[in-house]
């Protein structure tokens, strides 16, 4: 949950339905229905940032209360398996090792961007509260949901926002719970774990067949089953925001402690500061505790590990769940609600080679 809690803003909702949000459980007993029984009070729908951390600090007790909270500053392979060197100084082996770090370290800044100090540029990703940018204004760039509710956070504040996005319009996610929750097609054409359009959502679940398909229609699934989309929620919160599509920034200049940009419609902004909700470009050599070693041998396809079935990658025993397990088990392995496959798949892996 660190991510969740020191990487989002307060305020914040799950774009994510209820049914998709469920933590996996061996008995699927851990809901948020049991959570909210458990702790005696409601959760409102869509769900607060602030609760979908609760319940995970609640389902850890359930499951594991004896985590270790200890940072891991290294990783390497040896014979039969791993070393792996905790911050303390101590260190472990083991047979096997399953990485599910997260995606802190691949949040993008576009290049031309980079340069620019915090105070001017920064990503989404790097605020816990928008109360500092009251008065200020603020350019927000991107067009799925962190870029909207940014901005709609950002505007609340008491900033002046413009919202910028490179695609031609802004796709709003209006229909999905309500054809799911009333209707049999629904159910039929969209799966629990909510993730891609109608039809398509039921194949992302099920990544053993996704994994069939030809490689350029994996790949076109992934880039349609999460191309950015904002809630139907936020519309009413934006109708004050101005939002321009098909427009990117092709320069940024710095001038009397402001940033002006230029844009690719020919015209000029100038702004406190720039918001980059520019996503994460997955690169498992950014792992900085993964030994050099191990870095160079890894298979890799742009940056994504290249994992086998219960994925495992080419290094036998090292695992990868999460985001780096997409392009090999496709977008479902992004999402709180990929855990109910993954999990699974990669310990029955482990047990399998155990006995």
């Amino acid at each position: 949950m660190e991510f969740w809690e020191r990487n989002m803003p307060k305020g914040m909702f799950l774009r994510s339905s209820w049914e998709a949000s469920h933590i996996a459980s061996p008995k699927r007993e851990l809901t948020l229905e049991a959570y909210a029984a458990a702790r005696g009070n409601h959760i409102a729908n869509p769900i607060p940032i602030d609760r979908f951390v609760s319940y995970g600090k609640w389902f850890q007790q359930q499951v594991a209360t004896d985590v270790e909270r200890r940072k891991i500053r290294l990783v390497r392979a040896i014979d039969k398996g791993f070393e792996v060197t905790a911050e303390d100084g101590e260190v472990l082996q083991s047979r096997f090792v399953v990485v599910a770090a997260g995606i802190g370290p691949f949040a993008r800044i576009p290049d031309a961007l980079s340069a620019f100090p915090r105070s001017l540029v920064s990503h989404s990703s790097q605020h816990t509260a928008f109360d500092d940018f009251g008065g200020k204004r603020v350019v927000v760039v991107g067009g799925g949901q962190s870029a909207l509710e940014s901005a709609a956070l950002l505007h609340e504040t008491g900033a002046a926002v413009d919202v910028l996005a490179r695609q031609s319009k802004i796709h709003w996610l209006r229909w999905r719970g309500r054809i799911t929750r009333n209707t049999l097609l629904g159910k039929l054409i969209y799966s629990p774990r909510d993730v891609g359009p109608p039809g398509i959502s039921q194949l992302v679940a099920r990544p053993d067949y996704l994994r069939w398909l030809p490689r350029n229609s994996q790949d076109w699934i992934g880039r349609r089953s999460i191309r950015p989309a904002g809630a139907g929620w936020l519309i009413k919160r934006l109708k004050d925001v101005p939002i321009r599509t098909n427009v990117r920034i092709t320069s940024a200049d710095r001038v009397n402690g402001k940033l002006r940009l230029r844009l690719s419609d020919g015209t000029d902004s100038v702004a406190d500061h720039l918001l980059c909700a520019t996503g994460y470009k997955i690169d498992v050599a950014r792992y900085d505790f993964l030994s050099p070693e191990i870095r160079e041998r890894i298979e890799l396809f742009n940056g994504y590990p290249l994992l086998r079935a219960g994925l495992e990658s080419s290094i036998p025993g090292l695992y990868f769940l999460g985001a780096p397990a997409a392009w090999s088990f496709g977008p479902l392995a992004r999402f709180v609600s990929g855990a109910h496959y993954c999990v699974p798949a990669m310990v029955n892996s482990v047990c399998g080679k155990m006995r």
